[in-house]
């Protein structure tokens, strides 16, 4: 099974994109990992997770499928530390960038369950779904391939491509 892991930033979301799109090199990394998912994959992330899904799958043109409990493939919708810079959401915190280090290279192993939730918490990183795919899928780690890797605006994001099988 494919699965995907972008960010639920709401730049992601039309009503954020003006004129200019200010994160257009992660839109274009999240929509061609929606579109590697194909039609009818499920989705696993917050509310707000759960919103920017659909936009991408409603931009990319596929379908999304909340029904169904073991999905072909799968998009988690998550993302590292969101104090990375004095301007992140977040402030700076100095332990974010060793925390999402860690956590890069949990998700390049194929073990996106290893992760300090506690701290997870204290440095504003979405990580949830990271905790859930872990937990439920077995990723073949030399299946994962990272579309993109920054942190604009102080907040870690990843857009990431695996294949795995439900545990």
């Amino acid at each position: 099974m494919r699965v995907a892991l972008v960010p639920g930033v709401p730049a992601l979301l039309p009503s954020y994109r003006g004129i200019e799109d200010p994160v257009a090199d992660l839109r274009a990394a999240c929509l061609d990992a929606v579109r590697w998912l194909g039609a009818g994959f499920g989705v696993h992330g917050s509310l707000q997770g759960l919103n920017v899904a659909r936009c991408l799958a409603e931009e990319a043109g596929v379908a999304v499928d909340l029904r169904r409990e073991h999905p072909g493939s799968v998009l988690v919708v998550a993302n590292g530390s969101a104090t990375r810079s004095e301007k992140a959401p977040g402030h700076l915190d100095e332990r974010a960038a060793g925390f999402d280090e860690g956590l890069r290279a949990a998700l390049l192993a194929g073990r996106a369950g290893d992760v300090d939730e506690s701290l997870a918490r204290e440095l504003w990183a979405d990580v949830a779904s990271l905790v859930w795919l872990g937990r439920e899928i077995e990723v073949d780690p030399d299946s994962v391939r990272v579309d993109y890797d920054d942190d604009p605006y102080g907040v870690q994001y990843w857009v990431m491509r695996m294949e795995g099988v439900w545990r």
